[in-house]
């Protein structure tokens, strides 16, 4: 009876299970399949060669790349300064998004502001750099234009090719590109808070300000915590479209990220033996720090991914 009991449940999941295989195939053929490439950071490359046809280096590249410490040392504190400040900016702002949007009586201008906020995420960062570049550009953009023409400055401030600004910079557009999509995430875990609460705590006279603080901040707690674990995994990645875009002469130095740092061996100089040990660091760090912050959340709120 079990058996035939496992083989209904499984056959009436059999649909489900089919919806399932085009996103399982996609990531086999799209992500883990390439992963044999792998075989280059133990292996001399020569393109064209086959990964296995150069002389056998071991872990010479991994220990090229952390006896090299001015590169390591500024890969990796250009990716995690960028990167902590990005989560903490990104998921605050939408955090307080959210519960203002919340607070809104009229729909349509709630409907209005959400659309507003998310649009910037369907928008390439080619076309962000070109809006960014608009307003911030050293000599017309618009920002400068009119700070030099009321007389708050003599010339302007060149925010897109200095590398004192580079992190605002990408701190700043990560939060203009990201802010929607994640305030939209807070308002679903806000959908999922008893109306109950808000209705007796109204009772007892509670102020916006009041039930926002007790009832709606401690209720999305999880949904914080469970957000900070899914980008602390990514806490060593990048959007290299972005940081592409971004990057010039002038501030290269403070946005070589690990991601840049990989494009600049393997695709400019062809060292991809090398590019791929580095891009091996880069994983392998994205999984402990995955793995260190899921235990440290499951023993702190009882909040974990797995």
């Amino acid at each position: 009876m079990k058996k035939n009991s496992k083989y209904l449940k499984l056959r009436e999941q059999l649909p489900l299970f089919c919806m399932l295989l085009p996103g399982f195939l996609s990531l086999l053929i799209f992500v883990y399949w390439p992963l044999r490439g792998w075989a280059m950071a133990f292996w001399k490359y020569t393109p064209g060669k086959g990964y296995f046809s150069g002389a056998f280096k071991g872990m010479e590249y991994f220990k090229m790349f952390f006896t090299t410490m001015n590169d390591a040392g500024t890969v990796v504190l250009n990716t995690l300064s960028i990167n902590f400040v990005t989560i903490a900016i990104n998921l605050s702002v939408a955090l307080l998004l959210a519960m203002l949007l919340n607070e809104m009586k009229n729909r349509r201008w709630k409907k209005v502001m959400q659309t507003l906020s998310f649009f910037p995420y369907f928008v390439s960062w080619s076309i962000t750099y070109s809006i960014f570049y608009a307003f911030l550009a050293a000599e017309n953009g618009a920002i400068n234009q009119a700070l030099v023409s009321v007389g708050l400055l003599s010339k302007g401030i060149d925010f897109l090719g200095s590398k004192n600004y580079a992190w605002q910079m990408i701190w700043l557009s990560n939060l203009w590109h990201y802010v929607g999509y994640n305030s939209i995430i807070f308002l679903s875990g806000i959908a999922g808070i008893d109306q109950e609460m808000y209705e007796a705590a109204e009772i007892d006279g509670a102020s916006r300000i009041g039930k926002m603080r007790y009832i709606t901040l401690p209720n999305l707690t999880k949904t914080l915590v469970m957000l900070l674990i899914l980008n602390s995994g990514s806490v060593f990645n990048s959007s290299f479209d972005q940081f592409y875009m971004f990057s010039n002469v002038g501030n290269m130095t403070s946005l070589e990220v690990f991601d840049m740092y990989i494009y600049r061996y393997g695709m400019k100089q062809g060292n991809f033996s090398y590019a791929t040990a580095v891009g091996i660091v880069k994983t392998a760090a994205s999984i402990i720090m995955l793995v260190t912050v899921n235990t440290v959340a499951k023993k702190l709120s009882n909040t974990s991914l797995f």
